[in-house]
C-alpha cells in the first residue's frame, strides 16, 4: 500500500491541470488494474479524467467513492517531498486523498465476491466536482450504501456529518472617473462591494453554526481611478437545508446602496448537507464490525468541509464519509498519514463493503424464494 501510495503522491494532479490528471487517472488505472484484474472505464468530461471499475451485470448496490485531484501545484514534490519516517507517510495530496483512492482499491481486491460493487475516482472534487457531480449521483443513485474515502476527522473519527456549501461572486458595476480631477463623475464600485460585504457577512448566524465569510475581493485598476468595476466571492457554509436556502434567498435579493451602481449574483448553492441520519446506521454497523476486527472504537464527528459524500447524501443514499486515512494537515505543510492505521482501516473498509452487498444478496435470495413459493401455491 505504502508503495502504491507513493506512485500517486509522485503523480502530481492539480484539479486545474487537464494534462496532469490524465497522467494520474493513468497512475490509479495501472495499480486498480494490477489489483483488480480489471480495466477501469475512462469517463472524460469537459477534459477531465475520472475512472470507473464496475463489477456484476445489474446496477451498482455499493460505491466507493474517492477522488484523485489535489490542490497542490505542479512542482511541490520538490519543497514536500514524498517520504515515510517514523512510521509518518508525507507528500503532497497524501491524506488529502490518495491514501484513501489506495485503500479502496486495496479493499476491493479483498473482496470474495464483488458483484453489485462500483468505484469511482473523479478528477475534480477539489473545485467543487463541477464535471463530476452528474457521473456520482448516476452512480449512488441504485445504491444502499455509499462509503466515501476522504481523509478521516481528528483522531481517525468518520465523518457522519458535514455543512452544506453555497459559493457566491458579487461582481459591481460602477462608473470609472479621475480620482483627483473629478471623482464625484464616478461611482465608486469599491464602496459599493464594500458594503455588500457588509450585508452578506451580517447574514451569519454563529447559533446556528451557520458562516458566510467574504473572500476573494478585487477592485479598481490605477490608484488615481475611482473603480468602475469590483467583486467579492462568498463562501456560505450551513447544517442544515433551510438555512441553506434562508441564505442563498437573502444573498439574490441584494440590492446596491448606490442607485447608480449595478450588481450581479453569480453561483449558488453547491453541496447539500450531509445530515446524521444519512450515516446513523452505517456508522453503527461500522463500529460493530470494528469491534469484532480489533480496530479499536469509532468515534465520528461533525466537519464544516464538505465532499462529494454531500452530493449522495442528498439523493437520499446512505452515505458514510471519513473512510479513508488517519492522519492531518489536509492541503497544508503537514499534511501526513499513520502508516499503521493503513491495513487497519482497509480491513474495516472491506468488511463494510462485503456485509452490505452480502445482506442485499441474501435479500434478493430471500425475495426470490417467497415469489417462487407464492406462485406454487
Amino acid at each position: 500500500m505504502i508503495d502504491d501510495i507513493e506512485t500517486l503522491v509522485r503523480c502530481e494532479s492539480p484539479s486545474g491541470d487537464h494534462d496532469a490528471v490524465a497522467r494520474s487517472a493513468e497512475a490509479v488505472a495501472a495499480i486498480g488494474r494490477r489489483l483488480l484484474g480489471a480495466e477501469p472505464e475512462r469517463l472524460v468530461t469537459d477534459g477531465c479524467t475520472h475512472l470507473r471499475w464496475r463489477f456484476g451485470d445489474g446496477p451498482p448496490r455499493v460505491l466507493l467513492l474517492g477522488h484523485h485531484d489535489t490542490v497542490w501545484p505542479l512542482g511541490s514534490l520538490r519543497t514536500h517531498p514524498f517520504e515515510v519516517r517514523d512510521g509518518i507517510l508525507r507528500g503532497p495530496g497524501c491524506f488529502d486523498m490518495k491514501a484513501g483512492v489506495v485503500m479502496a482499491l486495496h479493499a476491493a481486491a479483498a473482496l470474495p465476491d464483488r458483484d453489485g460493487l462500483s468505484i469511482l475516482v473523479t478528477g475534480d472534487e477539489e473545485i467543487g466536482s463541477p464535471r463530476s457531480r452528474v457521473l456520482i449521483e448516476e452512480e449512488a443513485k441504485t445504491c444502499d450504501a455509499v462509503f466515501v474515502l476522504e481523509a478521516s476527522a481528528d483522531g481517525g473519527a468518520l465523518k457522519t456529518r458535514r455543512k452544506g456549501v453555497s459559493q457566491y461572486w458579487i461582481q459591481v458595476e460602477g462608473r470609472a472617473a479621475h480620482a483627483g480631477l473629478e471623482p464625484e463623475k464616478g461611482v465608486n464600485a469599491g464602496i459599493e462591494v464594500a458594503h455588500q460585504i457588509l450585508a452578506v457577512a451580517a447574514l451569519a448566524d454563529p447559533d446556528r453554526g451557520t458562516t458566510v465569510v467574504p473572500t476573494a475581493l478585487t477592485a479598481g485598476t490605477t490608484t488615481n481611478t475611482v473603480p468602475a468595476a469590483a467583486s467579492v466571492a462568498v463562501d456560505a457554509r450551513v447544517w442544515d437545508a433551510a438555512e441553506q436556502d434562508r441564505v442563498d434567498q437573502a444573498v439574490r435579493s441584494l440590492t446596491p446602496s448606490n442607485k447608480d451602481a449595478r450588481i450581479r449574483i453569480a453561483g449558488g448553492i453547491n453541496r447539500p448537507p450531509l445530515d446524521a441520519p444519512a450515516s446513523a446506521d452505517l456508522f453503527a454497523l461500522a463500529q460493530t464490525l470494528a469491534e469484532g476486527l480489533g480496530v479499536g472504537p469509532l468515534t465520528e464527528a461533525a466537519v464544516g468541509g464538505a465532499s462529494d459524500g454531500n452530493l449522495t447524501a442528498g439523493l437520499g443514499i446512505p452515505t458514510l464519509d471519513g473512510l479513508g486515512a488517519v492522519g492531518g494537515g489536509a492541503h497544508a505543510d503537514h499534511e501526513h498519514v499513520v502508516v499503521a492505521e493503513l491495513p487497519r482501516r482497509t480491513a474495516l473498509l472491506a468488511a463494510l463493503t462485503e456485509t452490505v452487498l452480502a445482506h442485499r444478496s441474501s435479500s434478493a435470495a430471500t425475495n426470490a424464494r417467497g415469489e417462487s413459493g407464492a406462485g406454487q401455491r
